[in-house]
């Protein structure tokens, strides 16, 4: 598979753009801005990113800490998302997608200034992790062993179905 677009190797933080989104809506908040501006001003300052060739982790939080870790094979869909005053700032949410059952999100990537690019680039990802091209694990030797089991597997059903 590919390597990894420079251009996307180094986004590992979110874009300034997104500091004034979450101030806005904290203004928006009225009463609970003392509350919601310090939540989100934290959550910018502690938001990292990672693209790596398995997957994309993403991780948040001062007390308490979140850590995403989504690989490539196990995403399902991706939506672009964006309100009236994302759009003034050029900002989007990339919403991923996996089979988990649940109705939200896995993981919402923000502050990222080219969501089509990165949408683009998380769908060849995908279908490349389906296609077999980069599958999880390739080439351990627990893959190895899976793989010899089921040719095992194989043979002895063959083998059954003769009868």
């Amino acid at each position: 598979m590919a390597p990894i677009p420079a251009h996307i190797a180094n986004i590992t933080r979110p874009v300034e753009r997104l500091m004034t989104y979450y101030l806005l809506t904290a203004v928006a908040s009225l009463p609970g801005f003392p509350v919601v501006l310090p939540v989100l001003y934290f959550r910018y300052h502690t938001m990292r990113y990672q693209f790596s060739d398995e997957g994309v982790r993403m991780s948040w939080g001062i007390l308490f800490r979140h850590e995403v870790v989504l690989n490539y094979a196990r995403i399902q869909d991706i939506h672009l998302r964006s309100n009236a005053i994302e759009r003034m700032l050029g900002l989007a949410r990339i919403e991923i997608q996996t089979a988990s059952g649940s109705a939200s999100s896995t993981m919402t990537l923000e502050g990222l200034t080219d969501t089509e690019g990165m949408r683009d680039f998380l769908y060849s990802r995908m279908r490349g992790a389906a296609e077999g091209k980069h599958p999880a694990g390739a080439g351990t030797p627990l893959a190895e062993a899976l793989q010899e089991v089921a040719r095992e597997l194989r043979a002895v059903r063959m083998a059954v179905e003769k009868r």
